[in-house]
Protein backbone atom coordinates (compact mmCIF):
# COMPACT_ATOMS: atom_id res chain seq x y z
CA UNK A 1 0.00 0.00 0.00
CA UNK A 2 1.78 3.27 -0.77
CA UNK A 3 1.03 6.83 -1.10
CA UNK A 4 1.06 8.05 -4.78
CA UNK A 5 1.99 11.69 -3.83
CA UNK A 6 5.32 10.07 -2.21
CA UNK A 7 6.18 7.75 -5.67
CA UNK A 8 8.85 9.28 -8.10
CA UNK A 9 7.92 8.80 -11.68
CA UNK A 10 4.27 8.08 -10.44
CA UNK A 11 2.92 9.32 -13.92
CA UNK A 12 5.56 7.86 -15.95
CA UNK A 13 5.04 4.56 -14.31
CA UNK A 14 1.38 4.42 -14.85
CA UNK A 15 1.79 5.65 -18.55
CA UNK A 16 3.45 2.51 -19.32
CA UNK A 17 0.32 0.17 -18.72
CA UNK A 18 -2.37 -0.12 -21.50
CA UNK A 19 -5.36 0.43 -19.09
CA UNK A 20 -4.39 3.94 -17.54
CA UNK A 21 -6.44 6.69 -17.18
CA UNK A 22 -6.19 10.29 -15.92
CA UNK A 23 -8.24 9.55 -12.99
CA UNK A 24 -4.99 7.36 -12.21
CA UNK A 25 -2.27 10.29 -12.18
CA UNK A 26 -1.12 11.75 -9.09
CA UNK A 27 -2.50 14.92 -10.23
CA UNK A 28 -6.18 13.84 -9.62
CA UNK A 29 -4.87 12.19 -5.87
CA UNK A 30 -3.86 15.17 -4.81
CA UNK A 31 -7.30 17.06 -6.21
CA UNK A 32 -9.04 14.80 -4.10
CA UNK A 33 -6.90 14.71 -0.68
CA UNK A 34 -6.60 18.60 -0.90
CA UNK A 35 -10.20 19.06 -0.87
CA UNK A 36 -11.65 16.65 0.98
CA UNK A 37 -8.52 15.18 3.40
CA UNK A 38 -8.83 11.71 1.79
CA UNK A 39 -6.62 9.19 2.50
CA UNK A 40 -4.61 7.31 -0.51
CA UNK A 41 -4.31 3.21 0.14
CA UNK A 42 -3.01 2.46 -3.20
CA UNK A 43 -2.51 -1.44 -3.56
CA UNK A 44 0.37 -1.84 -6.07
CA UNK A 45 3.10 -4.62 -7.11
CA UNK A 46 5.57 -4.27 -9.67
CA UNK A 47 7.82 -6.66 -11.85
CA UNK A 48 11.68 -7.14 -12.10
CA UNK A 49 11.78 -4.44 -14.41
CA UNK A 50 9.88 -2.26 -12.01
CA UNK A 51 7.06 -2.05 -14.60
CA UNK A 52 3.31 -1.59 -13.03
CA UNK A 53 1.26 -4.89 -12.76
CA UNK A 54 -1.25 -4.33 -10.37
CA UNK A 55 -2.69 -0.95 -9.16
CA UNK A 56 -6.07 -0.51 -7.20
CA UNK A 57 -6.15 3.08 -6.50
CA UNK A 58 -8.32 3.92 -2.79
CA UNK A 59 -8.85 6.42 -0.98
CA UNK A 60 -10.53 6.09 2.86
CA UNK A 61 -13.65 8.31 3.21
CA UNK A 62 -14.13 8.98 7.09
CA UNK A 63 -17.80 9.87 7.38
CA UNK A 64 -19.71 9.18 10.29
CA UNK A 65 -22.83 9.91 7.47
CA UNK A 66 -22.19 7.27 4.90
CA UNK A 67 -19.77 5.31 6.78
CA UNK A 68 -16.41 4.61 6.82
CA UNK A 69 -14.81 3.11 4.00
CA UNK A 70 -12.69 3.20 0.82
CA UNK A 71 -13.53 4.07 -2.53
CA UNK A 72 -11.49 3.98 -5.83
CA UNK A 73 -12.50 6.53 -6.68
CA UNK A 74 -13.97 9.07 -5.41
CA UNK A 75 -15.99 11.43 -7.79
CA UNK A 76 -14.54 10.01 -10.68
CA UNK A 77 -15.87 8.93 -13.71
CA UNK A 78 -14.35 5.58 -14.19
CA UNK A 79 -11.34 3.80 -12.94
CA UNK A 80 -10.46 0.46 -13.88
CA UNK A 81 -8.28 -1.83 -11.94
CA UNK A 82 -4.97 -3.15 -13.08
CA UNK A 83 -4.05 -6.46 -12.74
CA UNK A 84 -1.59 -8.91 -14.56
CA UNK A 85 -1.42 -11.62 -12.00
CA UNK A 86 -4.11 -13.70 -9.76
CA UNK A 87 -7.05 -11.17 -8.83
CA UNK A 88 -8.93 -13.54 -5.91
CA UNK A 89 -5.41 -13.30 -3.90
CA UNK A 90 -4.99 -9.90 -4.59
CA UNK A 91 -8.34 -9.28 -3.51
CA UNK A 92 -8.41 -11.27 -0.20
CA UNK A 93 -5.32 -9.30 1.03
CA UNK A 94 -7.58 -6.19 0.36
CA UNK A 95 -10.33 -7.57 1.97
CA UNK A 96 -7.86 -8.01 4.84
CA UNK A 97 -6.30 -4.72 4.71
CA UNK A 98 -9.71 -2.95 4.52
CA UNK A 99 -10.89 -4.98 7.65
CA UNK A 100 -7.62 -3.69 9.74
CA UNK A 101 -8.39 0.20 8.97
CA UNK A 102 -12.31 -1.06 10.06
CA UNK A 103 -13.80 0.32 6.38
CA UNK A 104 -17.46 -0.94 6.05
CA UNK A 105 -17.41 -0.86 2.29
CA UNK A 106 -15.38 -0.74 -0.67
CA UNK A 107 -16.69 0.23 -3.17
CA UNK A 108 -14.86 -0.07 -6.82
CA UNK A 109 -15.93 2.72 -10.65
CA UNK A 110 -15.16 -0.35 -12.53
CA UNK A 111 -13.15 -3.89 -12.78
CA UNK A 112 -15.82 -5.82 -15.12
CA UNK A 113 -12.86 -7.65 -15.81
CA UNK A 114 -12.16 -8.75 -12.67
CA UNK A 115 -16.02 -9.44 -11.04
CA UNK A 116 -17.51 -10.53 -14.27
CA UNK A 117 -19.07 -13.29 -12.24
CA UNK A 118 -20.68 -11.06 -9.55
CA UNK A 119 -23.76 -9.00 -10.46
CA UNK A 120 -22.84 -5.03 -10.24
CA UNK A 121 -24.41 -3.08 -7.81
CA UNK A 122 -24.79 -0.53 -10.06
CA UNK A 123 -24.08 1.10 -13.55
CA UNK A 124 -23.57 3.66 -15.86
CA UNK A 125 -23.34 4.43 -19.32
CA UNK A 126 -19.77 5.46 -20.42
CA UNK A 127 -19.13 6.94 -24.62
CA UNK A 128 -15.81 7.21 -26.30
CA UNK A 129 -14.91 8.68 -29.70
CA UNK A 130 -11.94 7.10 -31.87
CA UNK A 131 -9.74 10.24 -33.03
CA UNK A 132 -7.09 8.79 -34.69
CA UNK A 133 -9.13 9.34 -37.85
CA UNK A 134 -9.23 12.96 -39.69
CA UNK A 135 -12.08 15.83 -38.47
CA UNK A 136 -14.03 15.20 -41.73
CA UNK A 137 -14.22 11.95 -41.35
CA UNK A 138 -14.80 12.21 -37.53
CA UNK A 139 -17.69 14.60 -38.41
CA UNK A 140 -19.15 12.32 -41.31
CA UNK A 141 -20.25 10.00 -38.23
CA UNK A 142 -21.82 12.57 -36.36
CA UNK A 143 -25.70 12.54 -36.57
CA UNK A 144 -27.58 15.06 -38.45
CA UNK A 145 -28.95 16.65 -35.79
CA UNK A 146 -25.66 17.37 -34.00
CA UNK A 147 -24.53 18.30 -37.44
CA UNK A 148 -26.85 20.83 -37.60
CA UNK A 149 -26.46 22.21 -34.30
CA UNK A 150 -22.75 23.13 -34.57
CA UNK A 151 -23.94 25.38 -37.82
CA UNK A 152 -26.84 26.85 -35.87
CA UNK A 153 -24.12 27.66 -33.08
CA UNK A 154 -21.76 28.89 -35.80
CA UNK A 155 -24.05 30.82 -37.41
CA UNK A 156 -25.59 32.75 -34.55
CA UNK A 157 -21.84 33.82 -33.80
CA UNK A 158 -20.68 31.49 -31.19
CA UNK A 159 -17.30 32.02 -30.28
CA UNK A 160 -15.75 29.17 -28.70
CA UNK A 161 -12.31 29.49 -26.33
CA UNK A 162 -9.69 26.99 -24.65
CA UNK A 163 -8.25 28.51 -22.02
CA UNK A 164 -6.38 27.64 -19.13
CA UNK A 165 -6.54 30.39 -16.37
CA UNK A 166 -7.85 30.93 -13.41
CA UNK A 167 -10.30 33.69 -14.33
CA UNK A 168 -11.94 30.77 -16.82
CA UNK A 169 -12.36 28.55 -14.22
CA UNK A 170 -14.24 31.29 -12.26
CA UNK A 171 -16.57 31.64 -15.06
CA UNK A 172 -16.68 27.71 -14.91
CA UNK A 173 -17.84 27.36 -11.50
CA UNK A 174 -20.31 30.55 -11.53
CA UNK A 175 -22.42 28.55 -14.30
CA UNK A 176 -21.83 25.09 -12.76
CA UNK A 177 -23.64 26.32 -9.50
CA UNK A 178 -26.54 27.75 -11.75
CA UNK A 179 -26.39 24.71 -13.67
CA UNK A 180 -26.32 22.60 -10.16
CA UNK A 181 -29.14 24.03 -9.17
CA UNK A 182 -31.36 23.30 -11.89
CA UNK A 183 -30.74 19.74 -11.51
CA UNK A 184 -31.94 20.09 -7.80
CA UNK A 185 -27.69 19.35 -6.45
CA UNK A 186 -25.73 21.65 -4.34
CA UNK A 187 -22.20 22.34 -6.39
CA UNK A 188 -19.20 20.96 -4.95
CA UNK A 189 -16.78 23.38 -3.14
CA UNK A 190 -15.09 26.01 -4.32
CA UNK A 191 -11.83 24.64 -3.26
CA UNK A 192 -12.40 21.54 -5.39
CA UNK A 193 -12.38 23.62 -8.87
CA UNK A 194 -9.75 25.82 -7.11
CA UNK A 195 -7.70 22.58 -6.85
CA UNK A 196 -8.31 21.15 -10.17
CA UNK A 197 -7.31 24.38 -11.41
CA UNK A 198 -3.51 24.47 -9.38
CA UNK A 199 -2.78 20.30 -10.16
CA UNK A 200 -4.13 19.64 -13.48
CA UNK A 201 -5.21 22.74 -15.84
CA UNK A 202 -1.62 24.42 -14.40
CA UNK A 203 0.20 21.41 -14.70
CA UNK A 204 -0.83 21.12 -17.85
CA UNK A 205 -3.31 18.30 -17.93
CA UNK A 206 -6.74 20.01 -19.01
CA UNK A 207 -8.42 22.85 -20.13
CA UNK A 208 -11.62 25.14 -19.56
CA UNK A 209 -13.85 25.33 -22.52
CA UNK A 210 -16.39 28.57 -22.91
CA UNK A 211 -18.52 29.82 -25.05
CA UNK A 212 -19.25 33.42 -25.81
CA UNK A 213 -22.20 35.23 -27.02
CA UNK A 214 -22.14 39.08 -27.21
CA UNK A 215 -19.22 38.82 -24.83
CA UNK A 216 -21.10 37.18 -22.29
CA UNK A 217 -20.13 33.54 -21.29
CA UNK A 218 -22.98 31.56 -21.97
CA UNK A 219 -21.48 27.71 -21.46
CA UNK A 220 -18.57 26.07 -20.14
CA UNK A 221 -16.83 22.47 -19.39
CA UNK A 222 -13.98 21.03 -18.18
CA UNK A 223 -11.46 18.60 -19.73
CA UNK A 224 -8.83 16.57 -19.18
CA UNK A 225 -6.55 14.31 -20.62
CA UNK A 226 -3.54 12.63 -20.42
CA UNK A 227 -0.98 10.40 -22.04
CA UNK A 228 -3.07 10.08 -25.57
CA UNK A 229 -6.34 9.97 -23.57
CA UNK A 230 -8.95 12.68 -23.25
CA UNK A 231 -12.18 13.17 -21.52
CA UNK A 232 -15.21 15.37 -20.61
CA UNK A 233 -15.58 15.73 -16.86
CA UNK A 234 -18.08 18.59 -16.10
CA UNK A 235 -20.28 20.96 -18.22
CA UNK A 236 -23.02 24.18 -17.33
CA UNK A 237 -24.93 26.34 -19.47
CA UNK A 238 -26.90 29.60 -19.49
CA UNK A 239 -30.68 27.88 -19.56
CA UNK A 240 -31.77 31.34 -21.58
CA UNK A 241 -28.70 30.25 -24.28
CA UNK A 242 -29.14 26.83 -25.03
CA UNK A 243 -31.27 27.42 -27.93
CA UNK A 244 -27.66 28.39 -29.42
CA UNK A 245 -26.45 25.10 -28.78
CA UNK A 246 -23.17 26.43 -27.15
CA UNK A 247 -22.66 22.95 -25.35
CA UNK A 248 -22.25 21.15 -29.31
CA UNK A 249 -20.04 24.35 -30.50
CA UNK A 250 -17.92 23.82 -27.28
CA UNK A 251 -17.45 19.67 -28.00
CA UNK A 252 -16.98 20.24 -31.66
CA UNK A 253 -13.88 22.60 -30.64
CA UNK A 254 -12.74 20.79 -28.75
CA UNK A 255 -12.60 17.62 -30.74
CA UNK A 256 -10.89 19.67 -33.29
CA UNK A 257 -8.08 20.63 -30.88
CA UNK A 258 -7.50 17.69 -29.66
CA UNK A 259 -7.26 15.57 -33.45
CA UNK A 260 -4.76 18.82 -34.29
CA UNK A 261 -2.51 17.66 -30.72
CA UNK A 262 -2.60 13.98 -31.79
CA UNK A 263 -4.61 12.43 -29.15
CA UNK A 264 -6.46 9.08 -29.75
CA UNK A 265 -9.46 8.68 -27.73
CA UNK A 266 -12.05 11.13 -26.12
CA UNK A 267 -13.98 10.02 -23.58
CA UNK A 268 -17.58 11.68 -22.72
CA UNK A 269 -17.27 10.82 -19.14
CA UNK A 270 -20.13 8.40 -18.19
CA UNK A 271 -24.07 8.81 -18.36
CA UNK A 272 -26.84 7.85 -15.72
CA UNK A 273 -28.94 4.97 -16.94
CA UNK A 274 -32.21 7.23 -16.21
CA UNK A 275 -30.49 10.18 -18.59
CA UNK A 276 -31.78 9.59 -22.24
CA UNK A 277 -31.81 12.60 -23.01
CA UNK A 278 -27.91 13.21 -22.58
CA UNK A 279 -27.43 9.44 -23.65
CA UNK A 280 -28.66 10.51 -26.92
CA UNK A 281 -26.98 13.45 -27.11
CA UNK A 282 -23.44 11.79 -26.44
CA UNK A 283 -24.37 8.77 -29.08
CA UNK A 284 -25.12 11.25 -31.57
CA UNK A 285 -21.11 12.32 -31.78
CA UNK A 286 -20.83 8.72 -33.71
CA UNK A 287 -19.13 8.03 -30.05
CA UNK A 288 -19.12 3.75 -29.19
CA UNK A 289 -21.34 3.09 -26.27
CA UNK A 290 -20.17 0.66 -23.30
CA UNK A 291 -21.23 0.22 -19.49
CA UNK A 292 -19.47 1.13 -16.57
CA UNK A 293 -19.95 -1.43 -13.92
CA UNK A 294 -19.84 -0.14 -10.18
CA UNK A 295 -19.36 -2.74 -7.11
CA UNK A 296 -19.67 -2.10 -3.60
CA UNK A 297 -18.26 -4.68 -0.92
CA UNK A 298 -19.91 -4.95 2.29
CA UNK A 299 -17.18 -6.50 4.53
CA UNK A 300 -19.67 -6.78 7.52
CA UNK A 301 -21.75 -9.31 5.81
CA UNK A 302 -18.37 -10.41 3.66
CA UNK A 303 -20.44 -9.89 -0.19
CA UNK A 304 -21.31 -7.15 -3.03
CA UNK A 305 -24.72 -5.46 -2.12
CA UNK A 306 -26.80 -3.11 -4.66
CA UNK A 307 -25.27 0.92 -4.67
CA UNK A 308 -28.68 2.78 -5.65
CA UNK A 309 -28.24 6.42 -6.88
CA UNK A 310 -29.04 8.53 -3.69
CA UNK A 311 -28.95 11.63 -5.71
CA UNK A 312 -32.09 11.61 -6.94
CA UNK A 313 -35.15 12.32 -4.94
CA UNK A 314 -37.75 14.63 -2.56
CA UNK A 315 -34.40 16.76 -2.09
CA UNK A 316 -34.03 17.72 -6.05
CA UNK A 317 -37.15 19.75 -5.45
CA UNK A 318 -35.63 21.54 -2.29
CA UNK A 319 -32.42 22.34 -3.59
CA UNK A 320 -34.22 24.32 -6.84
CA UNK A 321 -35.53 26.24 -4.66
CA UNK A 322 -32.54 27.66 -2.91
CA UNK A 323 -30.72 30.07 -3.23
CA UNK A 324 -27.16 29.45 -4.23
CA UNK A 325 -25.49 30.75 -1.50
CA UNK A 326 -27.09 28.34 0.95
CA UNK A 327 -26.70 25.51 -1.83
CA UNK A 328 -23.04 26.27 -1.43
CA UNK A 329 -22.98 26.33 2.02
CA UNK A 330 -24.54 22.37 1.76
CA UNK A 331 -22.10 21.29 -1.03
CA UNK A 332 -19.04 22.42 1.18
CA UNK A 333 -20.21 20.62 4.15
CA UNK A 334 -21.64 17.01 2.48
CA UNK A 335 -19.78 16.08 -0.45
CA UNK A 336 -16.52 14.45 1.23
CA UNK A 337 -19.61 12.79 2.84
CA UNK A 338 -19.92 11.61 -0.46
CA UNK A 339 -17.11 10.31 -2.26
Amino acid sequence: MINPLEEKNWNSLILDHSEYSFFHTSNWTQVLIDTYHYHPNYLVSFDNSNKLTTLIPLMEVPSFLTGKRGVSLPFTDFCELINDSNFTEIFIELTKYARAKKWKFMEFRGGDNFFSDIAPSSFYYHHSLNLTRGKDEIFSTFCSNTKRNIKKSIKENVKVELLKTPEAMDYFYDLNCKTRKKHGLPPQPYSFFQNIYKYVIAKGLGFIALAFYDNRVIAGAVFFHFGTKALYKFGASETEYLHLRPNNLIMWETIRYLIRRGFKEFSFGKTEPENDGLRRFKLGWGTSEEKIFTYKYDLRKDKFVPNPDSSKGFHNKFFRIMPIPFLKIIGKSIYRHLG
